[in-house]
Parts: structure tokens; sequence; C-alpha cells
């Protein structure tokens, strides 16, 4: 006799429902830094996309209630720091509020334009902003690509179902 398992049908009609669906869903980790001139700010994020091959864009969301959303808004450029599977502990800093996320032990400098960048990331993406849409509590930056670097021999850092991974 063959068993089918049914699977759970919910509607999405709350936060903590929403977010149980998308912590199934497997992403990479970055770290977004910016300077608008008034000291470096940098937040860890899941939700970048490749959006266009030519022009070079990509996305990212960022909440309107978070300490770094005040100056991504006002910076003219952002850096996407892709971060290395062995990076969990700067993936952990740039979660969490209320600190000095760039006080030592995170190395860091700046790009020749002032945007601070991330000591040890695998990669990263220097953007240029393009255009801020509003989505819910959240907003949407859209970038031009304008210089990037890569570490090809590393792996990436992953995020599923509440914790950390590797390839």
């Amino acid at each position: 006799m063959l068993t089918v398992t049914v699977p759970s049908y919910a509607p999405v009609h709350s936060s903590d429902r929403f977010k149980q669906i998308f912590r199934r869903y497997p992403a990479g980790v970055v770290v977004v830094t910016a300077d608008s001139g008034r000291g470096p700010v940098g937040f860890t994020a899941t939700s970048l996309t490749s959006l266009s091959l030519d022009p070079p864009l990509v996305s990212y969301g960022i909440g309107t209630s978070t300490s770094s959303w005040p100056h991504v808004e006002a910076a003219a450029s952002t850096v996407v720091n892709f971060l290395g599977a062995d990076q969990e502990a700067l993936a952990r800093t740039f979660a969490t509020s209320g600190i000095d996320r760039f006080a030592a032990p995170t190395g860091w400098r700046r790009l020749p334009g002032g945007e601070p960048v991330l000591d040890g990331a695998a990669g990263w993406l220097r953007l240029e902003t393009e255009q801020i849409v509003p989505a819910g509590d959240h907003r949407i930056v859209i970038a031009r690509v304008t210089e990037s670097w890569l570490d090809e021999g590393r792996s990436p850092l992953l995020f599923h179902n509440g914790s950390y991974h590797s390839l």
C-alpha cells in the first residue's frame, strides 16, 4: 500500500507563518555596507538578487525601521560584501543591533570612493543606487554594479532554517 504525505496548507496571514516559509528557502549571505558621511554602517542580508546583465543591476531589501536605513537612503553608493563559509561570526556581528559593527575584531578598509569594504570577504560589488522602491515595511534598493572583486577559491556562506551553512 502506498502512503502519500499531504503537505500542510495554511494562508500566509501572519508574519510568523511568512518567516516560517522563508526560513526553509536557502539564501546566500552578504553584508551591505555604506557611508553617507556619518560613519560606516552595515547589515547582514539574504535578499540580494541579480536583476540585469546589461546594464549590470542588482537589488536588495532593507527594513525602514533599521538603524542602517537612513544611511543607505542618503548614500549614493553601497558595497555588497559576499561572505565566505568561514565568516559566520561576521554575519552574526552585522545582524546584531545596538553594537558598533565596525569595531575590532571587524577588519575593514575604504574603497577609493570612501565606501567601507570588509576585509576577508569572498567577493564584493560596489554599487551606485539607481532607484529605491517602497515595499511594505522595507525598501528595495536597485543599484548598478560599478566595480567588483572575487576570490574564486572560496565557498559561500548560506542561511537556511535559522542557521548558517556551507556547501
